[in-house]
């Protein structure tokens, strides 16, 4: 067996952020389908994912042995922060609430410091501040700024933020718990969502052939195995490294946008790119740095 390295898991980890680079475009794809609908189905099908993984891995009696805390909380992290994106992208601009949503690396990296063991350094800080700015610069300027009938939108990905940072943070803390249990997490949230929709939303099926592969695609990449390798990455990996990396999902999925032509091309977002790019740099390296 492979020995699974800090390195490794490193690595594994950053697989979810290019995945998640897609998740905007294909969220914009899915269109009219209704948030806790487009939960229902994403979850399901990585759900089943992770249960061909724990069957053809034996991991039934790891599971068993998981406390029914620990489904809890991964079910409210999925469920919390896919409601409250799909929301975000429905009430507002693609581009714009991807990259508030896209707070996240930045809140992980701050949040990363309190944890045991971890120590939060100045390169961190003035990284995930250069980084941030260049995210604000697109925010405010590269698209035209914001609008106020799109502000339940931004609260939504504001929210969306604050919920994927503090699950990440607190998955460390659940490090001994199998990646198996993501499997869980995908079906409970799929069942939750399905409850919630058929209580509060009118059943919307995609309405072109585009919109039936975007489900698809979300449900098999960033809504499905992005999770659990973003698991490992969390648990085993350097997770104020994947913090800062992650700086690279914004940049993409608007370049992704861009191409597709959901998103329009501004100038501002070479600076923009410029800035991401180089605070990511300093975050990553001030994680390398070993400490006093």
């Amino acid at each position: 067996m492979v020995r699974m390295t800090q390195s490794r898991a490193t690595l594994i980890g950053f697989t979810a952020v290019l995945l998640w680079a897609l998740l905007a475009l294909f969220t914009v794809g899915t269109a009219p389908v209704p948030p806790l609908q487009l939960n229902a189905i994403c979850f399901a099908i990585g759900g089943v994912i992770g249960l061909v993984w724990v069957s053809a891995t034996g991991g039934w009696a790891r599971l068993r042995a998981v406390p029914w805390t620990v489904y809890a909380f991964g079910t409210a992290g999925l469920f919390g922060y896919h409601f409250f994106y799909f929301s975000a992208l429905r009430l507002a601009p693609a581009a714009e609430a991807g990259l508030i949503a896209y707070l996240w690396p930045l809140l992980i990296v701050l949040f990363s410091g309190l944890l045991p063991g971890e120590r939060l350094r100045s390169g961190h800080i003035v990284g995930a501040l250069v980084s941030f700015a260049g995210a604000a610069l697109l925010l405010s300027r590269g698209s035209g700024g914001f609008s106020a009938e799109a502000l339940p939108g931004y609260i939504f990905a504001v929210l969306c933020a604050l919920t994927w940072s503090s699950y990440s943070v607190l998955s460390r803390r659940l490090g001994a718990m199998p990646t198996d249990t993501v499997a869980i997490y995908c079906v409970a949230t799929a069942v939750l969502s399905a409850v919630a929709h058929l209580v509060v939303e009118t059943t919307t099926w995609p309405e072109t052939g585009i919109g039936w592969v975007s489900v698809v695609a979300l449900g098999l990449g960033p809504v499905g195995l992005a999770f659990y390798t973003w698991d490992v990455g969390v648990k085993r990996g350097n997770i104020q490294l994947l913090g800062t990396a992650s700086y690279a999902a914004p940049l993409l999925s608007t370049f992704v946008l861009i191409a597709f032509g959901v998103a329009q091309a501004s100038p501002v977002l070479i600076l923009a790119a410029a800035l991401i790019t180089f605070g990511a740099f300093l975050a990553a390296r001030a994680g390398r740095s070993p400490a006093r």
